[in-house]
C-alpha cells in the first residue's frame, strides 16, 4: 500500500488570523470578548478569555493550590493521631496536652475549610455562579492557611516543649509563627501594592 504524501498547510493569513490572533473568533468558541483590555502589567500580557474562561481557569488553579494544601494537612494529621498512643502521652504536662488538643482540632478545621471550596463547587454545580464559587473558595483557601498555621505552630510547640523546655518551644514556635505570617499573608498582600 503506497503512502500518498501530503502538502503542508499554509498558515491562516490576512483578516482570518488577525481575528484569531486577537481573540475575537476561535473554531470552537464562537465569538469572543476580551476580558482584560488592561496594558501589560510587570511583563504579564493580558489574556483573551471570556468570563467563563476566566473563571474556569481561576478555579482549576484554586483547586491545584488545594491539593497541595491537602497534602501537608493530611501529614500534620496523620501525626497527630499517633501520639495519644505512644507511651510518653501520658506523662505531658496539661499545657502540653492542651496544646495538642489545639493542634488536632486547627488540623480538623483545616480540613474542613479546605474541602470547603468542593463541596461548594458540587452544591452549585450549573448554577451559573462560577465566579462566587471562585471568590468564595479563594477565601476558604486563606482561611485554610491560617488553620494550617496555628496548627503546625501548636505542633511545633509540642515537640520543642517536650525535647528542650518551654523557653526554647516559646521562641521557636514564635518565629516559626512570624515565618508563616510574613510568607504566606504580609508578602503576597506586599506584592499586589506594588
Amino acid at each position: 500500500m503506497a503512502l500518498r504524501r501530503l502538502k503542508p498547510v499554509a498558515p491562516v493569513q490576512g483578516f482570518a488570523q488577525g481575528m484569531v490572533t486577537r481573540g475575537f473568533a476561535t473554531a470552537n468558541s464562537g465569538t469572543r470578548s476580551r476580558v482584560d483590555d488592561r496594558p501589560e502589567q510587570h511583563g504579564s500580557p493580558a489574556r483573551d478569555e471570556t468570563e467563563e474562561e476566566r473563571a474556569d481557569r481561576n478555579m482549576v488553579e484554586l483547586l491545584q493550590e488545594l491539593r497541595v494544601l491537602q497534602t501537608g494537612v493530611q501529614i500534620i494529621f496523620a501525626f497527630l493521631l499517633g501520639i495519644p498512643f505512644t507511651v510518653r502521652f501520658t506523662q505531658l504536662s496539661g499545657t502540653q496536652q492542651d496544646i495538642y488538643i489545639a493542634a488536632l482540632l486547627m488540623s480538623v478545621v483545616s480540613v474542613a475549610v479546605l474541602a470547603a471550596p468542593v463541596a461548594l463547587h458540587r452544591g452549585l454545580f450549573r448554577r451559573g455562579m462560577k465566579e462566587r464559587i471562585v471568590v468564595l473558595s479563594t477565601h476558604c483557601a486563606r482561611l485554610g492557611l491560617f488553620f494550617i498555621s496555628v496548627a503546625l505552630d501548636c505542633a511545633v510547640f509540642l515537640v520543642v516543649d517536650v525535647v528542650l523546655g518551654r523557653a526554647t518551644a516559646c521562641v521557636l514556635t514564635g518565629f516559626v509563627a512570624l515565618t508563616f505570617l510574613g510568607l504566606w499573608f504580609v508578602f503576597p498582600w506586599a506584592l499586589r501594592r506594588f
